[in-house]
């Protein structure tokens, strides 16, 4: 099973200029390099069989003449289990020479590509093929077509080639046509490096994957091309959907391939949600070649699947991220607190990690908006469970960032309480644990009432996709900052701020970020430790911000999300245990809608909400059957 991947390959051969045969031989090396591999994909750079340095020699038949005959030796020697290739080299129909990208696959020709849009250098030697809609060709004694309107389809997989600027053209009717018709875009090319010029193009190809929701596989001129005039790197880059996968090292001394997958079933998933893409296509007439593809049972990735997917592995990025969402957090607190009139705060404070966030962004609204932190009233509420490291955090934490400190101890509210409903106080279910979290959230209400105050909310976004909160407890507030954040990201964003910090506070925060996740509503243990671990109880929110992201960016089916968890994640989890908390995700993400349905507001902060007023819509009783029935059929 592939799971919607395709491998493909960027091939840079070393070459010698003018010299097809030679070249020939460095590109039989990597097409069975390439084979071995299980590429199914293999992309040459522009004019590779000739080198793209020839200058005026393009112009003598003879050199076009060896170039087809060198391509008749590959096409002999590579005739079985190759992959779908595209190789850059002129070609004479009529009166005219075009640089073309011919597509053959197990020795035989699919066909051939020319290039239109051509630098002024280029016209010396080359005409457009712009104009051709159509034309029927014998090359290397078989019969083929000749025009820019082609796509190399199997299934859902759609190819298509753009050489060099061709693949960056959307601009023009119908090169967006083309590339929107095609899911993957062959970028033969034959770029000299000048500075700046490699970003710009890696750029714009990330930038044209993004947009049009394609992968690009792109190989440009390299080792032995001519250095009279310029110097050619051998670049090579596969992108998808926006994203560089990988790509080669430049300035190499021999042949090179940079190999990786391309995720067609994600792209097609974006491509069905982006409705701003599918708009009507009037471009219609494409010729349609099939190529074959290899059978695989399985197949081990080669490219990195991030454990984290929400937050960023570069540290620049994930520090740019986290001042981002702080500012978002912190600009719709200001706005609501504006708009109601408040000019006070309640925020219940337990000394884990989602109310200790919510405390740090009502401090930088109020800050940012003059308003004196001892109208924020941090409120600890101990229970039954509460410990001293978390209390002792809470207090300390409330005090250090100069807000008004309130406790109120729920054990005599909640011994009342059991006695009303006559519940054993020795039986630690859902009533010991419910009862706690409704009185801390009835006395954070009736303490914003009585001060005029906004109740922040403190529920992450991991919790709420769970349900892992109190219906009309905890899950409940007046405005929800941490909404749109993942438990994940919430770590580094404390510590983040943290790092930030002189003095005690700091060291506080950094506690709180390895304090063990807790509601703390059953009792300690004997020494005085959290008993009651939601990770234990739940399932690793890692693994469930890994689920949640890949459901509902990118619509994978369980299947599918266990691959990718155990490409992931190594040998952490083992298939069985991402089987049993992947089967968790699915039950609770569909039976806890309801929660969801009457959330409080919040902002928004990335691509993935669950508010139900936009974010996430599903109904509160939709069925949950077909992904739980392939989570229990998913093998240990």
């Amino acid at each position: 099973m592939n799971y919607g991947y395709i491998r493909v390959a960027a091939a840079v051969p070393q070459i010698k200029v003018a010299n097809p045969e030679y070249n020939a031989e460095q590109i039989i090396s990597l097409i069975k390099e390439a084979a071995k591999n299980d590429v199914e994909l293999l992309v040459f750079p522009e004019l590779s069989l000739t080198s793209a340095t020839c200058g005026d020699i393009f112009l003598n038949k003879k050199l076009i003449d060896s170039a087809e005959q060198a391509l008749s030796g590959i096409l002999t020697a590579c005739s079985d289990n190759t992959p779908l290739i595209v190789l850059g080299m002129p070609v004479i129909v009529g009166n005219k020479t075009y640089n073309a990208a011919v597509l053959f696959q197990n020795g035989k020709i699919l066909h051939i590509i020319p290039k239109s849009h051509l630098s002024q250098t280029e016209k010396r030697w080359f005409s457009s093929g712009k104009e051709i809609s159509s034309e029927l060709k014998m090359f290397c004694g078989q019969d083929t077509m000749f025009t820019s309107h082609y796509i190399c389809q199997s299934g859902e997989i759609t190819i298509t080639a753009g050489i060099g600027e061709d693949a960056l053209s959307a601009n023009e009717s119908d090169c967006d046509s083309l590339i929107r018709e095609a899911n993957i875009i062959a970028m033969p090319a034959a770029y000299p490096e000048v500075a700046g010029r490699y970003s710009r193009i890696r750029s714009c190809i990330s930038t044209m994957s993004e947009k049009n929701h394609t992968g690009y596989v792109f190989a440009s001129a390299g080792v032995g091309e001519s250095t009279t005039d310029y110097v050619y790197s051998g670049a090579s880059i596969i992108a998808e959907n926006g994203k560089i996968i990988t790509e080669g090292e430049r300035f190499n001394d021999s042949g090179s391939l940079t190999i990786s997958e391309i995720d067609i079933e994600l792209l097609m998933h974006e491509r069905r949600s982006d409705n701003g893409f599918n708009r009507p296509n009037n471009k219609t007439d494409y010729i349609h070649a099939e190529f074959s593809r290899k059978v695989q049972k399985s197949i081990k990735l080669l490219r990195k699947i991030n454990a984290h997917p929400f937050v960023p592995a570069d540290k620049d990025e994930l520090s740019e991220r986290c001042i981002e969402i702080f500012n978002i957090q912190t600009a719709g607190l200001i706005q609501r607190m504006r708009h109601t009139g408040c000019t006070k705060a309640v925020v219940g404070i337990s000394g884990g990690l989602d109310s200790t966030l919510s405390l740090l962004v009502t401090v930088n609204a109020f800050d940012k908006s003059g308003l004196d932190r001892k109208d924020i009233i941090g409120t600890t509420m101990p229970g039954f469970g509460t410990t001293d490291r978390t209390y002792t955090n809470a207090v300390s934490m409330i005090n250090s960032l100069g807000a008004t400190f309130m406790e109120i101890n729920l054990k005599q509210a909640c011994l009342q309480h059991f006695k009303d409903i006559d519940h054993d106080i020795d039986n630690h279910n859902t009533v010991y644990e419910n009862a706690q979290a409704r009185e801390r959230t009835q006395i954070l209400m009736d303490m914003a009432n009585k001060n005029g105050a906004m109740l922040v909310g403190t529920g992450d976004m991991s919790e709420i996709a769970l349900g892992w909160s109190t219906y009309n407890g905890d899950h409940m507030s007046m405005y929800n900052v941490n909404c749109g954040v993942p438990k994940t990201l919430a770590r580094y964003m404390v510590a983040w701020i943290a790092m930030k910090q002189q003095g005690d506070i700091r060291n506080i925060l950094l506690d709180v970020v390895n304090t063990p996740i807790s509601p703390e509503l059953v009792p300690a243990d004997k020494n005085g430790n959290i008993k009651q671990k939601t990770e234990d109880l739940v399932g690793p929110y890692e693994l469930h911000d890994f689920f949640l992201y890949n459901f509902m960016r990118h619509g994978f089916s369980p299947s599918k999300i266990q691959f990718l968890a155990t490409e992931a994640f190594g040998e952490k989890y083992g298939k069985g245990t991402i089987k049993h908390w992947l089967t968790i995700f699915f039950r609770r993400f569909f039976s806890m809608q309801f929660k969801r349905s009457c959330s409080p507001d919040g902002p928004a902060v990335g691509s993935i909400g669950l508010s139900p007023r936009g974010g996430w819509i599903m109904p509160s009783d939709v069925a949950a059957g077909i992904w739980i029935k392939e989570c229990e059929n998913l093998q240990d």
